[in-house]
């Protein structure tokens, strides 16, 4: 068995699924963008987040993710909410533009992979769903900078 190659191959789709997604992304009008702001969606899409949260979740400073949020505001992808549970924190979610944008996303990762389904099969698909369920670990995303 060839341990060795695997990290090249899962990398090397992992780069393909996020140019295809920011290249459709773009083609959908959303070209202010860059990958790790995608990556950002992902976990304010469930709610909303904090700015420590959105560190987390991205693997990066406060001082980053506070840059991040900042230039989202300025772009009208997100807004600052007062946060429910939390009268110190603010709650940074998505707008109608972000969640446009995810809808975009949605649509262009459905593009990128559904060759990849048809080329391998349903049963395939499947089974490496599953295998990287069990080995992938959840939680923090950090893009591809």
């Amino acid at each position: 068995m060839e341990l060795l190659d695997l990290p090249a191959l899962l990398l090397g789709a992992a780069r393909s699924l996020v140019d295809g997604i920011d290249d459709g992304v773009r083609a959908r009008g959303f070209t202010d963008l860059r990958p790790a702001h995608g990556f950002a969606f992902a976990r304010l899409s469930s709610g909303g987040a904090t700015v420590v949260q959105l560190a987390d979740h991205l693997d990066v400073t406060k001082q980053a993710a506070s840059q991040m949020v900042e230039d989202l505001v300025s772009k009208g992808y997100v807004e600052r909410r007062p946060h429910p549970d939390d009268a110190r924190a603010r709650l940074i979610v998505l707008t109608e533009k972000g969640w446009a944008c995810t809808r975009a996303a949605d649509e262009a990762a459905e593009e990128v992979l559904r060759p990849w389904a048809d080329e391998i099969g349903p049963e395939r698909v499947a089974a490496l769903r599953a295998d990287l369920a069990r080995l992938a670990t959840p939680g923090r995303l950090r893009p591809i900078w």
